[in-house]
C-alpha cells in the first residue's frame, strides 16, 4: 500500500470543511444562540466525532458471526462461493497437474523406503482426482477437460491406488492394500501389480482361497510374471502347511472323541455313575482317564480325588487315583499332616466316608480297591472327582450325625 502526501491547501481545504460542518451541527442544536457564539465555534478545532464517527453498536452474537465469515476465524465451512474459491486457493494448477505432482512426490518417498509419508502423499493425489470422478459420475459439468485429460486423470488416479497399495503392503495395513488394489481395478481390470499386492495381501492374513483367485487371474492376463509365479508358489506351500494343520487338528478332536466314548464305556462296564454340574471345577491338566493307554481300552481307569478333613477345614488333592488303589496306599504318604499338631490323624486313628446317591454317607474300608467302593452303585462321582471324608475315630460320630442333621434340613427345606 503508498502512503500519499497531504499538501497545505489540500489541509486547510479540510479544515474548513470540518469547520462548516461542525457549525451547521450547532446551528441545528442551539438555534437561539447569537451569532457572536457561531463565529467562535468556527474557529474552534472539529470535534472527535465528526472526525471518527462512532460504530454501530453490536451485540456480541453479531461479532462473533461477522468473525466466522473471515476464513481465519472459520470453525465450518458453509457451502457458498466465497468458500469454495478459498478451498480451490489449496493447490494452483489443474487436477490432474496436481495429482501428478503428488504421485511424483509419493514417488521419491517410496524409493526412499518413506513408505507413511509417500502412502500421504498419493492419498492427497487420490482426494484431487477421486473428486472429479465422482462429479463425472454424477453428470456435473467438468469445463476445460478434454476427452484426453479423462483418460489421462485415470490412468493417474489408477497409478495412485497400486502405489498406495504398495505401502499399505509394507505398512502391514493388509485390508487397506486390497481395497486400494479394488479400487485400482474398477478403473483397469488388467492390472498386473493390483492382482499381484492383492494376493500378497490376503495371503498374508491367511486368505488362501481369495489370494489364490487373485493370482490366478492375474497370471490369465500374464502367464510368465515372475512376481505373480513367485506368490503363486508361496500360495501353494502356505496352501499344504494349512491342509496339513487342519489335518492334524481334525485327527486331535477324533482322537478326544474315541478316548471319550472309551471311558463312558469302562464307567458303564464297572457299573460306576457319574453326573456333571454346570461349573466343573478347574483342574488344569488332572482328568479321570484310561491309563497308562487311554487309546485301549483294556486299561484301569484313573481318578482326579480330594480329601476332605471336615473336623479341620483342610483338604488334599491327588491327581490320579488309580481304581486298583486302596484309601491305605495314599494316606500313606499324605500322613502325617503338616498342619495336624496334635497327631490325630494317622492311618489306624482315622475313618473315611463318601456321600452315597440318597444324599446318606457309606463307609470307605481303607483296604478296599477304589474301584469296588465306586462299584457298589450306591455313590457317584460329580464332576469326574472323587470326594472322600476323612476324620479322627473320636469325632466321626459326632460329624456324622451333624451332616446327617444338615441334609435332613435341606430335605425339610426344600
Amino acid at each position: 500500500m503508498r502512503i500519499r502526501e497531504i499538501s497545505d491547501e489540500e489541509a486547510e481545504r479540510l479544515k474548513l470543511s470540518l469547520a462548516k460542518g461542525d457549525k451547521s451541527q450547532s446551528n441545528e442544536a442551539q438555534p437561539a444562540q447569537p451569532a457572536q457564539s457561531s463565529s467562535q465555534d468556527a474557529a474552534k478545532p472539529a470535534s472527535a466525532a465528526a472526525i471518527f464517527p462512532e460504530p454501530e453498536k453490536k451485540s456480541i452474537d453479531d461479532i462473533v458471526a461477522d468473525l466466522k465469515k473471515t476464513p481465519f476465524f472459520m470453525t465450518e465451512l458453509e457451502e457458498n462461493d466465497e468458500t469454495e474459491a478459498f478451498k480451490a486457493l489449496a493447490y494452483e494448477g489443474t487436477p490432474l497437474e496436481n495429482g501428478s505432482e503428488f504421485k511424483e512426490r509419493g514417488n521419491e518417498c517410496f524409493v526412499a523406503k518413506r513408505w507413511a509419508d509417500a502412502k500421504e502423499f498419493y492419498t492427497k493425489g487420490i482426494l484431487i482426482l477421486a473428486a472429479e470422478e465422482r462429479k463425472r459420475a454424477k453428470g456435473e459439468p467438468t469445463p476445460d477437460t478434454t476427452e484426453d485429460d479423462v483418460k489421462e486423470q485415470r490412468r493417474v488416479l489408477e497409478s495412485l491406488y497400486v502405489n498406495r497399495a504398495a505401502c499399505h503392503l509394507e505398512l502391514k495395513n493388509y485390508r487397506s492394500c486390497w481395497l486400494d488394489c479394488a479400487a485400482a481395478l474398477r478403473l483397469n481390470d488388467k492390472n498386473i501389480k493390483a492382482y499381484y499386492r492383492s494376493a500378497k495381501a490376503f495371503l498374508a492374513v491367511g486368505r488362501i482361497e481369495e489370494a489364490d483367485d487373485a493370482c490366478a487371474r492375474g497370471l490369465a492376463l500374464d502367464e510368465n510374471n515372475a512376481a505373480l509365479k513367485g506368490v503363486a508358489r508361496d500360495i501353494v506351500k502356505r496352501s499344504e502347511e494349512a491342509a496339513a494343520k487342519q489335518k492334524k487338528e481334525n485327527e486331535r478332536v477324533a482322537q478326544e472323541k474315541r478316548r471319550e466314548m472309551l471311558i463312558k464305556a469302562a464307567l458303564k462296564a464297572r457299573n460306576i455313575k457319574t453326573r456333571t454340574t454346570a461349573q466343573p471345577p478347574e483342574m488344569e491338566d488332572a482328568a479321570l482317564k484310561l491309563v497308562p493307554d487311554p487309546d485301549d481300552p483294556r486299561s484301569s481307569l484313573s481318578f482326579p480325588t480330594v480329601l476332605l478333613y471336615p473336623a479341620h477345614l483342610k483338604s488334599d488333592f491327588i491327581k490320579a487315583f488309580n481304581e486298583t488303589d486302596t484309601l491305605a496306599d495314599h494316606l500313606g504318604y499324605v500322613f502325617p499332616l503338616p498342619w495336624d499338631k496334635a497327631g490325630e490323624y494317622t492311618l489306624a486313628g482315622v475313618e473315611c466316608y463318601m456321600e452315597t446317591l440318597s444324599g446318606g454317607l457309606v463307609k470307605v474300608g481303607k483296604k478296599a480297591p477304589l474301584l469296588k467302593v465306586l462299584s457298589a452303585g450306591n455313590v457317584e462321582v460329580v464332576d469326574e472327582v472323587v470326594k472322600i471324608f476323612v476324620l479322627p475315630k473320636e469325632k466321626a460320630a459326632a460329624w456324622v450325625q451333624e451332616f446327617k442333621t444338615k441334609k435332613a434340613a435341606e430335605k425339610g427345606g426344600g
